[in-house]
């Protein structure tokens, strides 16, 4: 057993981790830790004027500086850097369990399909999270850059692709917020490059939008998913993406009037 094991492990593909940063010092080392099985770490920066780099660097990455163009590029160009075809992509504040390595290692040995995703557990208000928007939350990370590539949005990007995905055991731990008040920033950050994108590729809201969509991912994600089970972080994680949803929309209506 032992030895049919090394003899996977010897023979399976290459892998890349490639990860996108801007001053994310207090995070980037946890990350680059977490996905050190890699054979190649990618560290594209966008200006950190912390110690991202010189902690990128003293952890083992090859760091890439690049100006910022929107998570989307930004993501795509960290691929297009790495000397492996197969390629897993991180964000500095997330990080690969125990499990999901030994899932990534096993089905690099003889992949089945081009791109692979994986649950994430989103951690919120000193907890993870199970039920809800924060938990499984797939996400396609692990893929042959030849077969799937990020899409050109500018927050909220994706990974597309046209074959099958398969699935990876184990999860990716997300530290999605440093408190309450910082969540909120980034999200109102998130909201305002969305709505600017929708009024851009002429999208249109009105009054019965603002006001249904927002209940709809309520009924969602906190009936239907059950994240009333998260207790009071869950309750408020989905409030805030209810309010998410509205802010979206009430900055799209302001944009539309003002064309």
């Amino acid at each position: 057993m032992l030895a049919k094991r090394v003899a996977m492990i010897a023979t399976r593909v290459p892998l890349s981790v490639v990860i996108i940063t801007r001053d994310v010092a207090a995070q980037i080392v946890s990350c680059l830790k977490s996905a050190a099985f890699a054979d190649e770490i990618v560290v594209v920066d966008s200006g950190s004027e912390d110690d991202t780099v010189a902690l990128a660097l003293a952890n083992g990455a090859r760091v890439v500086s690049r100006h910022w163009e929107g998570f989307g590029k930004q993501k795509q160009y960290a691929v297009a850097q790495a000397q492996n075809d197969w390629v897993l992509c991180l964000d500095s504040d997330e990080r690969v369990t125990d499990e999901l390595r030994a899932s990534i290692l096993a089905t690099l040995s003889l992949p089945e399909f081009k791109a692979y995703k994986m649950a994430r557990r989103n951690r919120f208000m000193g907890r993870y999270l199970r039920h809800g928007e924060g938990y499984p939350d797939w996400s396609l990370r692990l893929f042959h850059r030849g077969h799937a590539s990020w899409s050109d949005d500018t927050v909220h990007e994706r990974v597309e692709t046209l074959d099958s995905v398969g699935i990876l055991k184990g999860d990716l731990l997300h530290e999605s917020e440093q408190g309450i008040a910082d969540y909120l920033y980034k999200q109102n950050g998130y909201t305002t490059i969305q709505a600017r994108d929708l009024h851009q590729s002429g999208a249109r809201a009105d009054v019965a939008q603002l006001l249904l969509s927002p209940l709809v991912r309520f009924i969602k994600f906190y009936v239907l998913r059950r994240g009333f089970l998260d207790g009071v972080p869950g309750l408020i994680h989905i409030l805030i993406g209810c309010f998410n949803t509205f802010s979206k929309y009430a900055k799209l209506i302001e944009h539309n009037k003002g064309t």
